[in-house]
């Protein structure tokens, strides 16, 4: 079976928005289901991964071009 995969654009929105999308779509995502976050907020940075940790979420970040590119692995 192929691993859930959602994509968030939060593009050109403001923190702590890009944080509560990803909260929202992580509750309705499977374990090890994977989400995409797409953000230009430099508090993305910093948010997405406090936030990641403090639920046990495994998570990637590549930047490229001014996006911030998460790759969270929902925990189960």
């Amino acid at each position: 079976m192929a691993t859930e995969r959602l994509t968030i654009d939060a593009r050109g929105i403001k923190c702590p928005l890009p944080v509560l999308k990803m909260e929202k779509a992580l509750a309705d995502l499977q374990p090890g289901a994977l989400l995409v976050v797409l953000a230009t907020d430099p508090m993305a940075k910093v948010d997405i991964p406090l936030y990641c940790r403090q639920k046990s979420h495994a998570y990637a970040l590549d930047e490229s071009d001014g996006v911030y590119r998460f790759t969270i692995t929902k925990a189960g």
